[in-house]
């Protein structure tokens, strides 16, 4: 069996046993005796056989299938702009084909074993959005075919942004337009999108000799009013605001308003996504573009493709979208910075 992966027939061969039985005990069907099963389960055990995933997505009537898997809660997934730009990017690379997509939206607690169960399954391949590191490492040991939506376990294809350079270029805007206290509301630690943005932030304060006033929540509007209202309490002077999405961004402008403080003449902020939200607000959001949609069809290609080996990897540059939110403050020289 060296050099060579062990097939159902070698199975069937080395336990003196039918294909066909093979496949009731892989499959866990009747008609086999529990004598029978465990001699097999132990032969499949000595050799490492791995049932080819997409070879049981075919038997089991599923075909070709894009599954993505987003570990959120279904509120979330249902009201987040990023979700459904995901959603229209995979689907756009699929237009004109036979595969299909499959939405899998998994609750946290249940993540590891809503993902085995998946693993056994897999056509063409699955794209993985907020799976942890090491649930990463562990569904890419079983299902090689994954490409994940951000940064993952070592070795895990992904696609990416250069995250951290456009909060760098954020920050930088709004010092070159008068700021000088420029605060951060960042996304939850262990979001490695999140953190990459955190640290283009503080890197840019660093730079530019500013202080860092930043408060960490979940990238939802609820915590960007929240966190906006606590921060500007306890640091009346901020002038610029960076926020580490477009729905976040949304509610602390919500927040700035009720606090009287007008944007962005009193304090201008730059969000990050550049959804369709960032459109729409009052006045229009300035926001680093994230070509999320691109980003997803990336993936869904390459899982297409076959070309997802360990370690590929697609990221995509920065371009940070001006808009009314943060322009400048005519009136206002250009602060010292504060300290």
């Amino acid at each position: 069996m060296s050099g060579k992966r062990p097939t159902l027939a070698d199975v069937a061969a080395a336990a003196h046993v039918s294909t066909a039985a093979v496949s009731r005990v892989i499959n866990d069907g009747p008609g086999v005796s529990p004598e029978t099963r465990l001699h097999v389960q132990q032969v499949i055990a000595r050799l490492g056989y791995r049932p080819d995933p997409a070879a049981r997505a075919l038997a089991f009537g599923h075909g070709s299938v894009v599954e993505l898997v987003v570990v959120d809660d279904a509120v979330t997934f249902g009201n987040s702009p990023y979700y459904g730009r995901v959603t229209a990017g995979i689907l756009q690379e699929l237009a004109g084909g036979e595969a299909q997509l499959r939405v899998h939206v998994v609750e946290k607690p249940s993540a590891a074993t809503r993902l085995a169960q998946i693993a056994e399954s897999v056509s063409v391949g699955v794209i993985l959005i907020n799976v942890a590191p090491a649930l990463a490492a562990t569904f890419y040991a079983r299902c090689d075919r994954v490409v994940s939506m951000g940064p993952s376990a070592p070795g895990v294809p992904f696609v990416d942004m250069e995250n951290a350079d456009g909060a760098y270029a954020a920050v930088v805007h709004m010092r070159e337009t008068g700021r000088g206290r420029i605060a951060a509301l960042h996304g939850q630690q262990g979001n490695p999108c999140a953190d990459a943005r955190r640290a283009g932030y503080e890197r840019a304060v660093r730079d530019l000799g500013l202080a860092d006033i930043s408060a960490i929540g979940k990238l939802r509007r609820e915590a960007g009013y929240e966190l906006t209202v606590r921060l500007l309490d306890e640091n009346p002077g901020v002038d610029g605001l960076f926020v580490a999405c477009d729905l976040m961004a949304t509610g602390a402008m919500q927040a700035l308003a009720d606090l009287g403080r007008q944007v962005p003449r009193d304090v201008a902020v730059v969000g990050f996504d550049d959804s369709v939200i960032a459109a729409c607000t009052v006045p229009p959001l300035s926001s680093v573009h994230q070509p999320v949609e691109a980003m997803a069809a990336a993936a869904t290609r390459a899982l297409l493709n076959r070309e997802a080996d360990r370690h590929w990897r697609r990221v995509f540059p920065a371009v940070l979208q001006l808009r009314r939110s943060s322009a400048g403050n005519t009136g206002k020289a250009l602060l010292p910075p504060a300290r």
